[in-house]
């Protein structure tokens, strides 16, 4: 009976998966309460996700007992169309550490992808690729390899004669005249600013081409490259014209990237917490040390499907493991009030009876009005409160439960940074699987 039951559900979702496109993207294996289990992407989505269905596919031997496992729990398969392969991967490994459905092994972690980055602050700006970027940066990415990223950073180099040292070089040291320049600048890999043998304009200038490349279409460089292969095959010169293909394949693949804005990794803009929790404790006069923080957000398109999000730090770093949404269930049309208060009690009602821990903080994302929202949820609990404050995000003041007026820091207060990274996350977190994921309705409960 099972089995037949099973080889049912297998047909129709073998019915379902015949209406899904041929093209690039992600798809989702669900269970009957909508929950995702596992995450994949795919250069065709329809032949991928039929694969898992084929009544004669050997899944065990090719892709192991816990797929199995997983696929007698499916009952729907959906899928998220991306424009490029390059797309998938970037929002599958996103969504994976958003989701973390209980079938992904990988992505799992906070490892993130590298970015190119340039120190355009500096008087002579270096190009690096790094997954740790520094504020104020100029940054393209991130890029789905780093392996083919070091060698297109070589062949750019070799075009804009820019430097790659960690030297911290500036205009106004006199003492740079007798600097000795490393081996780059003796085969024109680099102009050695380092040894003032260009001027600040004119290294400006070529990093300003520099980034204009980066941010264009290359037609020039690349037809200029094409030419010259195109040359020295015509000469029988096979192994100049090999070096200029390899070359041509570098620069077409800078196009194998996100964006910083779209394909946020909040991971790699961590700084160090440390004195932000010693400050926030004094800020707000807590007799005893903030560790754990949780982070609260309403999203919502237009009233509908609205959800709330949960983050938790520890320790002032993000504790992924501890993150939740909610699908906001007692609410309906636009108030985002009385959806926080929801969020609230379902979260803290096991608190309240002691089945779960307390938070050190609560940070609600919003104003005055988000903050009484959220005591009105802990009067209806009959609790007093953790530390709670919320956090404005167009002025960036902080209002603090019980306290008359808002403080107001300097943008660098390391407490203040904190507790925006905190609120940035439980928003993003709310927003992103809710913007992406919205047509397709894969909400957790």
């Amino acid at each position: 009976m099972l089995y037949n039951n099973l080889m049912t559900i297998n047909a129709k979702i073998r019915e379902m998966i015949h209406q899904f496109p041929t093209g690039p993207g992600l798809y989702f294996m669900k269970d009957a309460s909508g929950t995702v289990l596992y995450i994949g992407k795919a250069a065709n989505l329809r032949s991928r996700a039929a694969s898992y269905f084929q009544p004669s596919a050997d899944i065990e031997s090719t892709r192991g007992p816990k797929i199995v496992e997983m696929l007698k729990k499916v009952a729907e398969v959906d899928y998220l169309e991306t424009e490029t392969d390059v797309d998938a991967l970037l929002q599958e490994a996103r969504l994976i550490k958003d989701i973390r459905p209980p079938y992904n092994s990988d992505l799992t972690d906070d490892k993130s992808f590298p970015y190119l980055e340039i120190t355009t602050r500096d008087d002579y700006p270096g190009v690096y690729i790094t997954r740790q970027p520094k504020a104020n940066s100029k940054l393209f990415g991130p890029f789905a390899g780093v392996s083919d990223l070091r060698s297109t950073l070589v062949v750019m180099q070799k075009i804009f004669k820019f430097r790659t040292c960690g030297l911290d070089i500036k205009e106004a040291d006199d003492k740079r005249r007798f600097f000795r320049p490393c081996i780059l600048y003796s085969i024109k890999q680099c102009t050695a600013p380092c040894a003032a043998y260009i001027s600040k304009p004119d290294y400006r200038k070529s990093i300003a081409d520099l980034i204009k490349f980066l941010n264009s279409k290359r037609t020039t460089v690349l037809r200029d490259l094409h030419k010259q292969m195109e040359e020295a095959a015509k000469a029988t010169d096979y192994e100049t014209a090999a070096m200029y293909r390899d070359r041509i394949r570098l620069i077409e693949n800078l196009d194998k990237r996100g964006s910083v804005e779209e394909n946020v990794q909040p991971e790699v803009f961590y700084t160090d917490p440390t004195d932000a929790l010693v400050k926030l404790q004094k800020l707000l006069n807590s007799g005893n040390q903030i560790r754990i923080i949780e982070g609260f957000d309403i999203a919502h398109i237009g009233g509908s499907e609205t959800v709330g999000s949960l983050v938790r730090f520890i320790d002032g770093k993000p504790f992924k493991a501890g993150y939740r949404r909610y699908k906001i269930k007692t609410v309906t049309g636009i108030d985002d009030y009385a959806c926080l208060k929801e969020v609230l009690l379902r979260r803290f009602y096991h608190a309240s009876v002691g089945e779960e821990l307390w938070p050190d903080l609560v940070l609600i994302d919003g104003g005055l009005g988000q903050l009484h929202a959220a005591e009105d949820a802990f009067k209806e609990l009959k609790v007093t409160p953790p530390r709670l404050v919320s956090l404005a995000k167009k002025e960036e003041i902080i209002f603090v439960s019980g306290k008359d007026e808002p403080l107001k820091l300097p943008s660098n207060n390391t407490a203040k940074k904190l507790l925006q990274y905190v609120r940035d996350e439980s928003h993003r977190f709310a927003q992103h699987y809710h913007h992406i994921l919205r047509r397709k309705k894969l909400l957790n409960e």
